[in-house]
C-alpha cells in the first residue's frame, strides 16, 4: 500500500514515447487586453539559417499577451520609420532589426523596439551569435520585448525538461530530454531501458535531478548538463523519489521509505548529511522548499486523504493548506513565493489549481492535468496533459486565460520541468 501511494504522489509511473520530430505548438487561448505590436522582417535575415523575426512573432503570439501585427515589410533598425503610420494601423510598438554575416562565420543581430505612441525608442540590442545560437538570440529579443512592454521578465529563452519513451518496435528506451521553451532544439540528457521520472532543475540551470529505475528500484540521480556526468544521490533501502531543490541549490528534499512508511528527508545536493524532517505514521511525500528556505510544502494522508501541508524546514507540527476536496497532491510554489499550484481530483478528473497564499483565493486552471511546473517568471505553468487523445505537455497562464499545448505527432511527452532563467 505504501509503495503504491508514494508512486501515485510522485508521478513515478508517468512516462512518454519518443520521436524524432520537435514539439508542435497549438495555441488554444489568448489573454485579454492584448498589446498590439508590429514585427517587421529583419533586413537581410534571409542569409541566416534561422529567421529572427519569425521566431519573435511566434514567441509573442504564444504568450497570449500580444496581438502581433505583420509590418508588411523588411525594416532595418537604422532606417527612418514613419511611426505615426504604424500607430494608425493599430500598433502601439514596432520591432525592427537587421542581420549581418561576419567574417568569422557568426551573425551580427541588431534590433530596436520603438514606441509608436510617444514616437520614441524603448530598447535595443546588438549581439553577435554563432549560427547554432540564432534561435536563442531571437528568444532573447522576444524576452526583451516582453519585459519592456509588461514589466515582467520574458521566458522565451528558458528551457524545459521532459521524458520520452522510444516506441516499439525494438527495446523500450526512456529519454530525459531538454528543449527550448517552444519545444525546439531537443537534446537528450540521459537515457536507459528503465523508467525516468520527475525531472527538476537546479536553480542555476546547470543540473537536473530526477528519479531513475535503472537499478530496478527508484533512486534519485543528479546529472550535470555541461559534462554529462551523473551521480546517484539517494539510494537508500526502499524507494527514493520526488526530488526538489532548495532555492540556493545547496539542498534536496526527497521522499524515502527507508524507515518503513514514506517520509520527507532533506540532504545536501550531493547526497550528504541526510536527515529526516517529517515524523509521522502516515505517508508524507512530494516536499517542495519555500523560496525563503524556511518552509516545506508537502503531501500527507494524515487527515484521511492526500492533502497539502506546510511545516518548518527542520520539521515541527505541520499546518494544513488545502481544504477543498478530498484529494490534493503535487504542490508547487511560484518563484515569487506568492502562489501555490497543485493537482486536485474532482469527480474523477485531475485538475490544476492555483491559490493566492496571501488571500487563500483558489482558481481552477485546467482539467486532465498532472505534474505542474512554474515558469521562472511565475506567469505560466507547464503540466502533463493530453492533445488529440495522447499524452502531451500543456501551458496555462496563472490567470487561466492563455493556454497552448506542446505535442509530438510521432510520440508522447510527459513529466515536464520548467528551467530557470539562463545565466
Amino acid at each position: 500500500m505504501t509503495t503504491r501511494f508514494t508512486l501515485l504522489f510522485s508521478g513515478a509511473l508517468l512516462m512518454a514515447q519518443s520521436a524524432q520530430a520537435q514539439l508542435r505548438v497549438d495555441i488554444a487561448g489568448v489573454g485579454g487586453n492584448q498589446i498590439p505590436v508590429a514585427v517587421a522582417a529583419f533586413a537581410d535575415e534571409a542569409i541566416a539559417p534561422s529567421q529572427i523575426s519569425t521566431i519573435i512573432r511566434a514567441d509573442l503570439e504564444r504568450s497570449g499577451v500580444f496581438k502581433v501585427i505583420d509590418a508588411g515589410q523588411s525594416i532595418s533598425e537604422s532606417a527612418a520609420v514613419d511611426l505615426s503610420a504604424f500607430k494608425a494601423s493599430g500598433a502601439d510598438a514596432l520591432v525592427v532589426g537587421s542581420v549581418q554575416k561576419l567574417a568569422d562565420g557568426r551573425f551580427q543581430v541588431r534590433y530596436k523596439l520603438l514606441d509608436t505612441v510617444k514616437q520614441t525608442q524603448i530598447s535595443q540590442l546588438n549581439d553577435g551569435a554563432a549560427p547554432q545560437h540564432l534561435r536563442l538570440e531571437a528568444h532573447r529579443i522576444a524576452d526583451d520585448i516582453y519585459e519592456k512592454l509588461t514589466g515582467v521578465p520574458g521566458i522565451f529563452s528558458t528551457r524545459i525538461a521532459y521524458v520520452k519513451v522510444k516506441p516499439a518496435p525494438g527495446p523500450q528506451q526512456y529519454e530525459l530530454v531538454v528543449a527550448d521553451a517552444d519545444g525546439e532544439n531537443e537534446q537528450v540528457a540521459a537515457h536507459g531501458r528503465e523508467s525516468i521520472v520527475s525531472p527538476v532543475w537546479s536553480p542555476d540551470g546547470s543540473k537536473l535531478a530526477y528519479v531513475s529505475f535503472e537499478p530496478h528500484k527508484p533512486v534519485v540521480v543528479v546529472r550535470d548538463l555541461a559534462s554529462g556526468r551523473s551521480s546517484v544521490v539517494a539510494n537508500f533501502k526502499g524507494n527514493n523519489s520526488a526530488p526538489a531543490w532548495s532555492a540556493d541549490g545547496s539542498k534536496l528534499a526527497v521522499s524515502l521509505t527507508t524507515t518503513g512508511n514514506t517520509q520527507v528527508w532533506v540532504m545536501n545536493a550531493d547526497g550528504g548529511a541526510p536527515r529526516r524532517v517529517s515524523n509521522s505514521s502516515d505517508i508524507d511525500t512530494e516536499a517542495q522548499f519555500s523560496n525563503d528556505g524556511q518552509w516545506l510544502y508537502f503531501v500527507s494522508n494524515r487527515s484521511g486523504g492526500p492533502q497539502v501541508y506546510r511545516m518548518g524546514v527542520n520539521g515541527g507540527e505541520p499546518a494544513r493548506v488545502t481544504f477543498n476536496g478530498s484529494y490534493n497532491i503535487s504542490p508547487r510554489i511560484s518563484p515569487d513565493g506568492k502562489t501555490l499550484a497543485w493537482i486536485a481530483r474532482i469527480d474523477g478528473v485531475y485538475c490544476l489549481y492555483a491559490m493566492d497564499l496571501a488571500t487563500g483565493q483558489e482558481q481552477r486552471l485546467a482539467d486532465n492535468a498532472t505534474e505542474p511546473s512554474f515558469a521562472p517568471n511565475g506567469k505560466y505553468i507547464v503540466y502533463a496533459s493530453e492533445a488529440d487523445g495522447r499524452p502531451a505537455l500543456a501551458v496555462v497562464s496563472v490567470d487561466g486565460r492563455v493556454k497552448h499545448s506542446l505535442s509530438d505527432r510521432a510520440g508522447t511527452v510527459k513529466a515536464p520541468g520548467w528551467g530557470p532563467f539562463r545565466q
